[in-house]
């Protein structure tokens, strides 16, 4: 799934180039590291990409050993459901008994064996007719996730362990989220997961027929003359829904291997590159950028364009340029900036979003 904005990374990701076409963590970017992580895992031609019409053009060039025709393009955002069904339909057409492992664009994960485990064995679990969740054990009362609540261990014997979902959890206030943490049997919703294109679509079928009823036209019409047509027709009558309140919360036979080890990350804000890059000996992370710090410590900074940005007698800060755009906030209200787009759309400013 590559067709998101990532707006709490404002303002380096932007309508026009979101944080997944960006180099934010080193020379590669973010859908480009997705791809480096199925290598050798995945063959390419068994790779889809689900994007929009004004970020493809760059998604193929960033990924050239692609097929053009695994790139599925959503005429408008309508969520995750229907981009999850429609990879789903594509995949089931191709191959009636696929199993299909949904990942987004944006996450980093640093440890590739044990990802590389926890996939093989959701596939085991998948071919035993379960939705698999994949879970992240939490290190800290994260509120800006959703959690897993897990029951009983699953009565089939794999390489890892998977249990049942008892619940799905909203994202949480932080004393709740300090409970869920103490309880030791909650994980963070990843937001991947893996199951097969039919009983996924057996799930479309009974909790979101008219999605259903919608995908079985495309499916009919894909690869034909009218594929385009079809799509834009009934994609454009769809109501905007997530897979997850569309579909995971009430499915059937949902199932979460609570991989604890995989050094994740979804770089959903400008403070979550702390726990993804190594800071210097004064505990700055600086990407991109020649920084002088005088008296500086535990910040970031950040810039668009490599220049000489210097900080002096400042802690605890995050320093983002853009060219067109500056931010300065304090490490502990990074998550605000999710404000500022709110505060840049009401006030008109179009450019800057």
């Amino acid at each position: 799934m590559a067709g998101g904005g990532g707006t709490r990374l404002w303002p380096i990701s932007r309508r026009k180039h979101p944080k997944h076409v960006l180099p934010l963590l080193g020379e590669r970017t973010l859908f480009q590291s997705t791809l480096d992580r199925l290598d050798g895992f995945i063959p390419s031609d068994r790779i889809l990409v689900v994007t929009t019409e004004n970020q493809a053009e760059e998604l193929k060039k960033q990924a050239p050993d692609l097929l053009p025709a695994n790139f599925l393009i959503e005429p408008q955002p309508r969520g995750t459901a229907s981009v999850v069904g429609l990879a789903a339909t594509v995949l089931q057409k191709r191959d009636s008994e696929s199993a299909m492992l949904v990942l987004t664009s944006d996450h980093f994960i640093r440890n590739l064996d044990l990802f590389h485990l926890v996939i093989r064995v959701g596939v085991q679990a998948a071919r035993k007719d379960y939705l698999v969740t994949l879970g992240i054990t939490p290190t800290f009362p994260a509120t800006g996730y959703g959690y897993i609540k897990r029951d009983a261990a699953l009565p089939e014997k794999f390489d890892y362990p998977v249990y049942r979902v008892l619940q799905f959890i909203e994202k949480p206030d932080e004393a709740n989220a300090r409970l869920m943490l103490a309880s030791g049997d909650h994980s963070w919703n990843s937001g991947m997961f893996i199951w097969r294109t039919d009983r996924i679509l057996e799930e479309f079928a009974r909790q979101m027929p008219d999605l259903k009823a919608a995908l079985d036209h495309i499916g009919k019409a894909w690869g034909g003359s009218e594929q385009d047509a079809v799509l834009l027709s009934e994609w454009l009558k769809l109501k905007p829904e997530t897979i997850d309140y569309g579909i995971m919360e009430h499915a059937k036979n949902v199932a979460v291997l609570p991989a604890g080890g995989l050094d994740w990350s979804d770089v959903g804000s400008w403070d979550s590159l702390f726990n993804v890059l190594l800071p210097d000996e004064h505990g700055n992370v600086v990407v991109n950028s020649e920084h002088m710090g005088l008296e500086t410590r535990d910040s970031l900074v950040y810039s668009a364009e490599k220049k000489l940005v210097v900080t002096i007698g400042v802690e605890d800060l995050i320093v983002i340029d853009s060219n067109d755009a500056l931010l300065v906030c304090r490490r502990d209200q990074a998550q605000q900036v999710r404000q500022v787009i709110e505060n840049l759309k009401r006030s008109h400013k179009e450019d800057y979003l």
